[in-house]
């Protein structure tokens, strides 16, 4: 079952929208926080909330942690802080791809349930592949440094800081995209890409339609601030002029 996320929920699923039917059958439950492409973050609430529904029903919460390292105002909430001692039906992933900007490494980790990691750890070991040691001690020296990862914060809050004056948005709670308004996505897409050199990606293309046929993402673009600060001014103005006319 999917979920919309959309701006009537605080971009975030709505937990008192899934029946209790579903609830019941439900294995897994997926949650990525702050979210992508939207930026929001779960709250206390939210996290024992989500913690309670998963215990009452018995399946898994997964919280896909991996952009939080990358926040603007203040650090998100952790799934395992709402936990804390007791760490049942819950598990967090998280990455250095979006962290230490080395997608390539394929590198991150699994924390929380004890029963799920012992027999996540049994899977790996005959299911997966293995980490070279050059890339595991590359993954180590890059989990022990927070040096670059504060300059990344720093280089991201500036290009934030670029979008709020060119194009008035609000920043998000934490990530690298702008959940952006407009009047056609696809159009904007296409424009943007053909006549300005700049690509984004139409918010429907990451969304699914609905049985009614409405996709929460459309006339949404998400713009990714993953370039140099220079590049991404440039492209910030030639989105702005676009979108003033």
């Amino acid at each position: 079952m999917l979920l919309d996320c959309t701006e009537a929920t605080g971009f975030l699923p709505d937990l008192n929208a899934v029946p209790g039917s579903i609830y019941e059958r439900t294995a897994l439950f997926y949650l990525c926080s702050p979210s992508n492409p939207h930026g929001a973050a779960a709250d206390r609430a939210y996290f024992e909330q989500a913690i309670a529904l998963a215990r009452q029903y018995d399946f898994l919460l997964v919280v896909d942690e991996c952009y939080a390292d990358i926040w603007t105002q203040q650090a998100p909430l952790g799934a395992l802080q709402v936990a804390a001692t007791n760490q049942s039906n819950v598990v967090v992933v998280h990455s250095l791809s979006k962290r230490s900007n080395v997608p390539g490494l394929r590198s991150g980790f699994i924390a929380g349930d004890p029963s799920i990691i012992k027999g996540f750890e049994k899977l790996r070991s005959f299911g997966g592949p293995t980490m070279p040691l050059p890339v595991q001690a590359a993954s180590a020296a890059c989990w022990e440094d927070i040096a670059h990862v504060e300059e990344n914060r720093r280089l991201y809050d500036a290009k934030f800081s670029l979008a709020e004056d060119m194009l008035g948005i609000t920043r998000p709670d934490g990530g690298f995209f702008l959940w952006f308004p407009v009047e056609d996505d696809e159009k904007t897409a296409v424009k943007l890409w053909t006549e300005h050199g700049v690509r984004i990606l139409p918010g429907q293309y990451l969304a699914s339609d609905s049985e009614k046929g409405q996709n929460p993402g459309r006339n949404y673009i998400r713009i990714a601030l993953v370039d140099t600060i220079e590049r991404t001014k440039v492209a910030l103005e030639r989105i702005a002029a676009l979108l003033a006319r």
